[in-house]
């Protein structure tokens, strides 16, 4: 057996294999295939008992562990979600909200055999990019199911709206009389209750073709989708897709405790990467620069032996709570400064030179708009806060 330090290397990779796939949307076969040889590699670590505490590292990128009651922490996990994707205010977006044990019901009313569950699950994960009738025929023509059931799959899989979806389903002469749907129905409507406490329940859709097809899942699973808007003038449409995803896995920990506790796990990972991608895009389309810097002023000068005095100067606005930069050269060209300020997306240059230094003054420039003008060296402060909307820094 390989020793831990290269089991855990192995487990490293896989998973990055794993969230690779993800990412990239590959079939849920693929993913649960890899998934399957990590679980394995990680089933390997957990045998080592001389571990007095057992650590889980999953590709999530916040979790709550614990026994709690029903939905209270998945609805923060939406809520969580739903803070996130505002506060990075990537544009308008819905959260569709799904349980395991409603389609695992659902398919075993329609008639699916218990053999084609998953594969019939990764099918139907597919609607939110092809057509039903795409989905349909993938069904019938390549996995062997029979069309009627593939039609009444499509009677439920096509549905989405809000509570009132739920108590329709609830209703439902068929759908209700199986245990594990009704259970799956039951922690929905309560979510949506919590959801409305939290006022995010505008933002969720109960979504019966949402599927998500990592088997740990074992309840609620949810999937936030970017919505597309008509492009402003001179912009080209914005790509659009899953950014944010997660669930509800009650078994996965349990499998790689030694005593074989069952630790419930519900959480959530937001797609960094994708994120990145559809605000790059955007800004090119927009033909905007990305900040790589929260400098609000670079200490420039004009001319040659004057590192003492910019040494000051980005001294005091330090001191006063300004974010101020230099290049760390003695004598620095006034246009390499400049440059340097425009890629970094820096907003401002406080410029010393002779003449300045004479009147008692700092050139303040504008990036952007490449205006000077001169300030009095004790109002550059007040001036720089007031044009970056800083308020007053007590230090």
């Amino acid at each position: 057996m390989a020793d831990r330090a290269t089991l855990e290397e192995l487990v490293r990779l896989q998973g990055e294999r794993v969230r690779g796939l993800k990412q990239q949307k590959a079939t849920a076969e693929q993913i649960e295939e890899e998934v399957s040889k990590l679980l394995k590699l990680k089933a390997q670590l957990g045998a080592d008992e001389s571990k007095q505490k057992f650590v889980l590292k999953t590709p999530k990128d916040f979790d709550i562990a614990g026994q709690f009651d029903p939905m209270i922490p998945d609805a923060e996990c939406l809520k969580i979600m739903c803070e996130i994707l505002s506060s990075l205010q990537i544009g308008d977006f819905l959260i569709k909200v799904n349980d395991r044990r409603i389609l695992d019901g659902m398919f075993a009313i329609c008639g699916v055999p218990d053999s084609k569950f998953r594969t019939i699950c990764s099918s139907v994960d597919k609607l939110d990019k092809v057509s039903w009738q795409e989905v349909k025929n993938e069904m019938v023509g390549e996995k062997g199911l029979a069309p009627e059931v593939a039609d009444h799959i499509g009677d439920y899989v096509q549905q989405h709206g809000g509570v009132s979806l739920v108590e329709q389903l609830l209703q439902d002469p068929k759908l209700s009389q199986n245990k594990q749907a009704l259970e799956g129905l039951g922690d929905v409507k309560l979510l949506f209750e919590y959801l409305t406490l939290f006022g995010i329940d505008n933002k969720i859709s109960f979504d019966l073709s949402l599927a998500r097809g990592l088997d740990y899942y074992t309840g609620v699973i949810y999937e936030a989708v970017l919505l597309q808007t008509p492009a402003q003038a001179g912009e080209e449409p914005l790509g659009v897709g899953s950014v944010a995803a997660g669930g509800r896995y009650d078994g996965l920990v349990g499998m790689f405790d030694p005593k074989g506790r069952k630790v419930p796990c519900v959480g959530l990972s937001i797609g960094v990467e994708r994120i990145f991608s559809i605000v790059e895009q955007r800004l090119e389309t927009l033909e905007e620069k990305v900040r790589t810097t929260e400098t609000q002023v670079f200490v420039a000068s004009a001319q040659k032996k004057l590192l003492e005095e910019r040494l000051k100067l980005v001294s005091e606005l330090w001191d006063a709570g300004i974010k101020a930069e230099l290049l760390y050269k003695k004598n620095p060209k006034l246009l390499n400064q400049l440059q340097y300020c425009e890629e970094a997306g820096i907003p401002l240059v406080a410029i010393i030179g002779e003449q300045e230094l004479k009147d008692g003054v700092i050139k303040l420039r504008s990036v952007a708009s490449r205006e000077e003008v001169d300030i009095r060296r004790e109002d550059l402060v007040e001036e720089i806060r007031r044009r970056t909307n800083q308020p007053l820094c007590i230090c």
